[in-house]
């Protein structure tokens, strides 16, 4: 049982603990994050974006890792990358799996307490790793651990010191389903008691898990705030692209159209590709189209069903 407890400070009002206000963040002539603003406070918040978005620059930013070249950004009241007390208050778990090979898990994590100078480092270290379900006497290195046990060791080096916010960029990549579950009730556990906990994600179903509030990145911008839910109904009003392979691509285009089954279409030797805003009716039309016509349906699939293109679409809706 785990002795570990998540802060008991009284958390600030929500708009104090994590306010970014017109971050923009540029590497030469890329532009990494452009011009982002929210505000968010206790509890767990999910930022959903493909590979590529620019939520680890974000995140960096946010812990003082690396300056915005616009805007600014305030953790607790404070900049931390000008504000040493305030470092000391966040945890980061960064996507990288930089860790030091040959060293065990206790070690490496009482390594993290002792920058953040805690009375008792050991201890502190003990009970960070009991928290995430790992044997703080294993004398095995880390450089054998799995995948999914060295995610969990960087969860507790980020935990070690007990941040009021704590950031896990990509924290679930490689655990186990059992373990998934695990962690994301550890991530509402400590923000029921309080603590900001941004976690990142490009997966849509974790995102669904994590919690309600939502924040969308997509091509380094804000796409998209708000409550999961509504967020999932937006991405689901979207126009869908669909792959029909058939032996009659043009007489089944021409009778999609007539039907009104399709918004658009295009015709491929083969195939034909149709846009649809109803594809529960495009479903239930195409199959009664094709035995009426007598053409064989070889293949239906969607295009664009993954989570870049609904960032696509979030962002072109917005321009």
């Amino acid at each position: 049982m785990s002795t570990w407890a998540p802060p008991t400070a009284a958390p600030m009002p929500a708009a104090g603990m994590v306010e970014v206000s017109g971050v923009s963040k540029a590497f030469g002539d890329v532009v990494a994050v452009s011009d982002v603003t929210f505000s968010v406070g206790p509890g767990v918040t999910a930022l959903l974006g493909p590979n590529g978005a620019g939520k680890s620059t974000l995140f960096r930013i946010m812990c003082g890792l690396t300056p915005p070249s616009q805007g600014a950004v305030r953790i607790l009241g404070a900049d931390a990358r000008t504000d040493r007390e305030v470092r000391g208050r966040i945890g980061l778990a960064p996507q990288q799996d930089a860790l030091f090979d040959r060293l065990t898990a206790h070690t490496f994590v009482e390594i993290a307490a002792k920058t953040h100078a805690l009375v008792d480092p050991e201890a502190a270290a003990r009970r960070a790793l009991a928290y995430v379900d790992l044997d703080p006497n294993e004398t095995k290195p880390v450089g054998a651990y799995s995948k999914g046990m060295r995610q969990r060791v960087k969860l507790a080096a980020a935990l070690v010191n007990e941040p009021e916010v704590l950031i896990l960029d990509e924290p679930l990549t490689g655990l186990d389903p059992v373990q998934r579950n695990r962690m994301i009730a550890r991530f509402h556990e400590l923000g029921e008691t309080g603590t900001c906990v941004l976690v990142s994600s490009h997966v849509l179903d974790e995102v669904a898990r994590l919690g309600s509030n939502v924040l969308v990145i997509a091509q380094g911008r804000l796409a998209a705030t708000g409550d999961y839910r509504a967020l999932r109904n937006l991405m689901d009003d979207r126009p869908l692209r669909l792959r029909v392979a058939t032996d009659r691509p043009r007489e089944l285009a021409a009778a999609l159209v007539a039907r009104s089954l399709v918004d658009g279409v295009s015709v491929g030797a083969d195939e034909v590709v149709a846009d649809t805003s109803d594809a529960d009716r495009f479903g239930r039309g195409i199959a009664v189209v094709a035995r009426e016509l007598g053409v064989r349906l070889r293949e239906v699939e969607p295009t664009d069903d993954d989570l870049e293109s609904v960032f696509r679409y979030l962002v072109e809706r917005r321009r």
